[in-house]
């Protein structure tokens, strides 16, 4: 039997990955997250940044161990910072049905990778390997607890997409995006029940083409 590989996670993100590519002979290494795979209606949307070396911002990691208030304050202080090159981008909930929710995810990382100014040349990507990704990159599974780039990526992918949502709940308040930011809850499926999908909802995701409800405004 072979033995279990251990994948080592740091107290807080830090620069280990981004100091290795620097020393590899890259020159620009961002990091890349995204927000918004598993929910059932509202767009993916991907981040991609890059710190410089020795960057500190404390409090800064993976966006799920962090409050809503706490995002919210990191993320003013990245979008804020000069010094830190970033991208948000998204794929819509139209291509998230074209092209199954994994090929998008991996579509809008790529807008957010090719946005960036000047242009990366290595990405550091958060999860699983990218088959295809059209710039150099590695994957790190739970890369947002391990790598500073990517935990300030994540943050800004999770913030983009929860302001998206609440400006969403205003235009549809029955359905409470603002709350579960679109995601499978009990009170989103009765709201749906009761009220019919809309044209922010995946149509591809199970739960929904199950209903077969006729298309809302």
């Amino acid at each position: 039997m072979s033995k279990k590989i251990q994948v080592e996670i740091p107290p807080a993100p830090d620069m280990s990955a981004e100091a290795a590519a620097y020393a590899a002979g890259r020159c620009r290494v961002c990091g890349i997250d995204e927000a918004g795979r598993g929910p059932l209606a509202g767009p993916v949307v991907a981040a991609a940044v890059v710190l410089p070396m020795g960057y500190e911002l404390p409090g800064l990691n993976d966006s799920k161990k962090l409050t809503a208030k706490k995002r919210e304050a990191l993320y003013e202080l990245l979008m804020a910072d000069d010094t830190v090159l970033k991208c948000v981008a998204e794929a819509s909930v139209q291509e998230i049905d074209e092209l199954n929710i994994l090929r998008a995810t991996h579509l809008a990382m790529a807008r957010a990778a090719q946005g960036i100014s000047p242009a990366v040349d290595f990405c550091l990507i958060d999860g699983l390997a990218v088959p295809g990704f059209p710039l150099p990159s590695q994957n790190l599974v739970k890369g947002d607890a391990r790598c500073l780039s990517i935990a300030a990526a994540s943050v800004l992918a999770k913030v983009t997409r929860d302001r998206y949502m609440t400006q969403l709940a205003r235009q549809f308040p029955q359905y409470g995006f603002d709350r579960h930011a679109g995601y499978g809850t009990k009170a989103h499926l009765d709201a749906i029940r009761k009220y019919g999908v809309t044209l922010h909802h995946r149509r591809s995701f199970a739960p929904v083409a199950q209903m077969e409800l006729p298309l809302g405004l």
